[in-house]
């Protein structure tokens, strides 16, 4: 068995939440984070005992705040909201992102400023170990306060109502608890405010596309580089000085790399000295400048969703001292999703940014009035076949979908709870159609790679750099050369596979 992840509240990299989401790592709870656990769960039991008021242990919620609820309805109080929020709608989020919001649920909640008991904890941890996967619709959260719908519809599982799935089968959850021989727990006072009020499903979907997306951005460098190869094209701008003197780290970054893919190419020394072109194109000239900005938005949303893994979302918040009342309850806003909002917009727009100049490379490598003496559509035999030309066809479909996908779900707030939570962040929209882009992005990047390959096969004998030679030996173990037309949609969807499962990760920066 895997080492398990401990959990304290830490923050958490994209990496680790890839181990315990697609690879099945399992978790802990931290035994060094149970003092601050049980420290903030005696505030609230506290505040129970000496008679005192704080929203959502023995208030209403949202509008309902200034309601006092009686010592004998708190239980029911927290029952009641996790059934009344359970109001998710379309189709259920895959395993994978299931398993990272019972992660990032965990682990926040292990930070210690929740008020909740570690049984409540390890109740998400035995889920995600044992494999019950919660049923969460993907619709019906507006990230503020957090995510509401999809949380409750995790917090479902623990106290033996709404769906799971088990090994692909969609069962009750009461039934699945049974069959494991987990009890359903009690939800005790503010337990169930803690597990609702928080960002998980946002920095859930997010930090899962956010991964893939990264892959994308340095693998776009090395599929420019073999169309530049084919194209013929000049690695001049890509010389280390250019980049020196507009120090951005993305385009430093992008800059190097295709400097390091391109090294040593028959191809270029062919046409060094008599070449009558000054410079190329832009989707050619200016990768570094295009991969390297997307580069450097996706480092910030990288940022932004790795703080978001260790930090305290709910609210109220409770911070445990020696006080006479033992410690703080605390009301504030840190179940606003705007810091992720933000950043998968971002995300977004710069994904779609990098697939429109792949776009335009792929449209040089098959339109016969700029690609370089290269066959139409890369066809042997233009005319009675078609080659490549539906594949840069369905790449202009992806970019246009991308495109309107982009539009920054941030930009928008619709005022809820009778104009308690009067803007709120569109977060949980902001992360499903960036996961959206992304897999857009793969089918496009594979697509440039299919092309590109056809583009080299008609430089031979001459060889790319030593590189893109490796590249293209791999592209071919998985697409074989166009001879005449054929099926491409399976090829395409196999190159987009590869690249989402780590096939190329050889030639990442």
């Amino acid at each position: 068995m895997p080492t398990p992840l401990l959990l304290s509240g830490q923050t958490l990299t994209l990496e680790e939440i890839g181990e315990v989401s697609l690879a099945g790592r399992p978790l802990a709870l931290d035994p060094a984070a149970l003092p601050g656990i049980r420290a903030s769960r005696t505030v609230v039991d506290a505040l129970l005992e000496r008679g005192g008021t704080a929203y959502g242990i023995n208030t209403g919620f949202g509008k309902l705040s200034d309601v006092r609820i009686e010592p004998s309805e708190v239980l029911t109080l927290q029952r009641n909201l996790v059934r009344s929020h359970a109001c998710g709608l379309g189709e259920p989020l895959p395993e994978t992102e299931v398993r990272a919001m019972l992660l990032l649920r965990a682990n926040v909640l292990a930070r210690g400023c929740s008020g909740v008991r570690p049984e409540l904890i390890e109740g998400l941890i035995t889920l995600l170990n044992r494999r019950i996967h919660p049923v969460v619709p993907s619709r019906g959260s507006v990230g503020a306060s957090g995510d509401l719908a999809p949380l409750a519809h995790l917090a479902l599982a623990l106290i033996g109502e709404g769906e799971v799935f088990v090994e692909g089968r969609r069962i009750p959850a009461a039934l699945a608890l049974l069959q494991a021989g987990i009890a359903p727990l009690t939800l005790e006072a503010k337990e169930g405010l803690a597990l609702l009020n928080g960002t998980q499903a946002i920095t859930a979907i997010g930090a899962l596309a956010l991964a893939r997306a990264l892959r994308v951005a340095e693998l776009s460098d090395l599929a420019g580089a073999m169309t530049l190869e084919a194209l013929r094209g000049t690695p001049t701008p890509f010389d280390a000085r250019i980049h020196a003197v507009r120090p951005h780290a993305g385009q430093i970054s992008a800059a190097a790399h295709l400097r390091s893919l391109m090294a040593d190419s028959e191809i270029r020394e062919s046409h060094r000295l008599n070449d009558p072109r000054v410079q190329d194109a832009y989707c050619l000239r200016c990768m570094p400048q295009v991969h390297g900005a997307v580069r450097d938005a996706l480092a910030w949303a990288r940022a932004t969703l790795e703080t978001e893994t260790g930090s305290a979302t709910d609210n109220p918040l409770i911070f445990a001292n020696e006080s006479p009342s033992g410690g703080d309850i605390l009301s504030g806003g840190n179940f606003h999703g705007a810091p992720l909002a933000l950043a998968l917009d971002s995300a977004a727009i710069a994904l779609t940014t990098l697939m429109g100049i792949a776009e335009r490379r792929i449209d040089r490598l098959v339109n016969p009035d700029i690609n370089e003496g290269l066959p139409p559509f890369l066809s042997r035999t233009p005319g009675v076949s078609c080659g490549l030309m539906i594949a840069h066809v369905a790449a202009a479909a992806l970019l246009n979908e991308a495109k309107v996908l982009a539009h920054p779900a941030s930009a928008d707030s619709v005022p809820t709870s009778g104009g308690k939570e009067d803007h709120v962040s569109m977060g949980m929209t902001a992360a499903l159609k960036f996961r959206q882009i992304v897999e857009n992005a793969e089918r496009a990047l594979a697509i440039e790679l299919l092309c590109a390959a056809q583009g080299l096969e008609y430089r031979q004998p001459l060889q790319p750099a030593r590189r893109v030679g490796e590249a293209l030996a791999h592209v071919r173990t998985l697409v074989r050369p166009l001879q005449q037309d054929r099926i491409l949609a399976p090829e395409i969807e196999s190159l987009a596979a590869a690249i989402r499962d780590a096939g190329f990760d050889a030639w990442r920066a």
